[in-house]
């Protein structure tokens, strides 16, 4: 789960990272009333789950009452990345003399939390990345001993951070990896975290992404979702229980399994790659596959225009292939897709169920014996070459 930047900045806030004290508009005269109270000049940023809002025209600096009229309502409604601007935020505009890059993220590899800064703050990291790597530093983090004061002092020293500033980045660091852990973050980050003409270190912008799995633990996080932001599947896709992630391909797949489905993602690539055919999405129903939620994963996969044709790969464990295959053909009677679905089965009474498929004989629904051949024929239905 994204946070927008006035909600990350409001959980740094209490954590005791200095941040702006701005508010959320949702209107031009909002906007000004804010502006008001804050004082001239402000900064009126567009709220939107996206990076590059600045290149857009989503970040401006207003320093005239007309200014803040004039940003705001170009800002409001704005769409940025196919998302709707429906808040802007307005914050104090800072004498920046220094801008910084600090977040804290779970490194995969490494199988452990790591401090990552740089002195070329307030421009995409990933840009950083790509053209001076040697200017972003890494400072990994025991998850058992925290983060220590000497490494918050390592990365001080070696962004070239003047020495003045050194306990007031330290603090600011450790409060940002308390801000991870409390929160259950997979990201906290502050890009720029600046030094100020008058020598204070602010976070001037925030960003944090939450564990989807440890949102039960924080009601008050949770609530703040903004739905409007989220591709509508995969929000249907939450709301049943069911792991869904869109993509770019033709052949929608529904597999239970997170391992069974990235196999199922890769064998739709390999045999359709050549003809720029590949998976549509990731889908893993979980346990079982009941009638209502095959019809449901069916349902979020044809939503997509881009579905040529339905991959089904089930492994058949405590729940047996033959209440599968009766579970698919109910659902396939409620939800009647107009697209080939192939369906291989695997496990407890896979031949049973492979029988059921077959015995039914419903038009554009196709049985397969092993994973090869369900994406082999997947390509092929994609195609339009299976009849």
């Amino acid at each position: 789960m994204n946070l927008h930047e006035h909600q990350a900045k409001g959980l740094f806030s209490k954590i005791g990272i200095p941040v702006p004290i701005g508010r959320v508009a949702t209107t031009v005269d909002e906007a000004l009333v804010i502006a008001q109270d804050i004082g001239l000049p402000v900064v009126i940023k567009a709220q939107v789950l996206t990076g590059g809002r600045g290149k857009a025209g989503g970040v401006k600096v207003a320093r005239t009452w007309d200014e803040v009229r004039e940003y705001a309502g170009k800002i409001l409604g704005m769409m940025i990345k196919d998302l709707i601007v429906h808040k802007v935020l307005v914050d104090p505009a800072a004498n920046i003399a220094q801008e910084i890059y600090l977040a804290v993220a779970m490194d995969r590899q490494a199988g452990r939390p790591v401090l990552i800064s740089s002195s070329e703050g307030g421009v995409e990291i990933e840009q950083v990345a790509h053209d001076k790597p040697e200017a972003i530093i890494r400072e990994y983090i025991d998850p058992q001993l925290g983060l220590h004061d000497y490494q918050t002092r390592n990365v001080a020293s070696a962004i070239n951070l003047p020495r003045a500033h050194w306990r007031a980045f330290g603090d600011i660091a450790r409060n940002l990896y308390r801000c991870y852990v409390e929160n259950d973050a997979t990201l906290t980050e502050i890009n720029p975290l600046v030094i100020t003409n008058e020598g204070q270190m602010v976070a001037l912008d925030g960003k944090m992404v939450i564990d989807d799995n440890a949102l039960y633990r924080h009601k008050d996080i949770a609530a703040m979702r903004d739905l409007t932001a989220e591709d509508e599947a995969e929000t249907r896709a939450r709301e049943a229980g069911i792991a869904y992630v869109k993509l770019n391909g033709q052949i929608g797949c529904m597999v239970n399994g997170a391992g069974l489905a990235m196999t199922t993602m890769d064998m739709t690539k390999l045999y359709g790659g050549a003809d720029g055919i590949g998976p549509a999405n990731f889908l893993d129903i979980g346990g079982g596959a009941q009638a209502d939620k095959v019809a449901a994963a069916l349902r979020i996969i044809l939503s997509d225009s881009n579905v040529r044709s339905v991959l089904i790969n089930i492994f058949g464990g405590i729940t047996r292939a033959d209440e599968v295959a009766r579970g698919m053909i109910q659902a396939y009677n409620e939800v009647k897709p107009d697209v080939p679905i192939i369906i291989r089965l695997a496990g407890t009474n896979a031949d049973e169920g492979r029988e059921i498929i077959n015995d039914a004989q419903i038009p554009y629904l196709f049985g397969a014996a092993t994973l090869t051949e369900a994406a082999q024929k997947a390509v092929q239905a994609a195609k339009g070459a299976l009849a």
